[in-house]
């Protein structure tokens, strides 16, 4: 082998090496963003199950009373059947009791990291809002940089305030506009909200 080819063979094997070193760091750059959007959307599936527990303890606690009282004697009956004599129902009550424990643990653990912190008012909300300041569509990029500007205590990934829009959009809150290759969003006026 020459001189000139081992050159030439090295100069290829150190171009690849950086090649796919520059690939590597662009690859770890993805997914550290990616990590730190699954942090917020975890911390946004926390507040929700959070809400929801509070709500759903709060609801069962303040029906239970009008529900045994204003209930047909029959709908409690097939509501509660009773057990077969001889029976014990206490590792039915265990099984059951074992999966709310672990909510009410996951519960108790949202509730302790969000003690403290002032409530502040949902994406989706202070979006909306956004969108109903403005006549015409308005793609997520621009809605998220005004989000940025009038609430820096805010700094939601463009993704998270994608998905937040897509779930308005299912809502039937807001209405989503392609124009070629991009997607914007307005806001649904209320009357078309009930005439659809």
């Amino acid at each position: 082998m020459t001189s000139q080819s081992a050159d030439s063979l090295r100069s290829r094997y150190v171009a690849q090496a950086a090649s796919d070193l520059e690939e590597n760091r662009r690859r770890q750059q993805e997914l550290t963003e990616r990590i730190s959007v699954l942090k917020q959307e975890e911390a946004l599936l926390s507040d929700i199950l959070n809400l929801a527990e509070r709500y759903e303890s709060s609801a069962d606690a303040s029906r239970l009373p009008e529900e045994s009282q204003d209930e047909p004697v029959g709908a409690k009956a097939k509501r509660a059947p009773a057990a077969p004599a001889g029976t014990t129902t206490r590792r039915s009550a265990s099984a059951k009791a074992a999966p709310a424990t672990k909510a009410a643990k996951a519960a108790k653990a949202a509730t302790e990291s969000t003690k403290g912190k002032p409530q502040q008012p949902l994406l989706g909300d202070l979006l909306a809002e956004l969108l109903g300041e403005h006549e015409e569509p308005r793609p997520a990029k621009e809605l998220r940089d005004e989000l940025l500007a009038k609430h820096p205590d805010r700094n939601p990934t463009p993704q998270v305030v994608r998905n937040t829009l897509e779930s308005l959009v299912a809502k039937g809150r807001i209405r989503r506009h392609k124009q070629q290759r991009s997607v914007m969003y307005a806001l649904v006026e209320r009357g078309e909200a009930q005439t659809d």
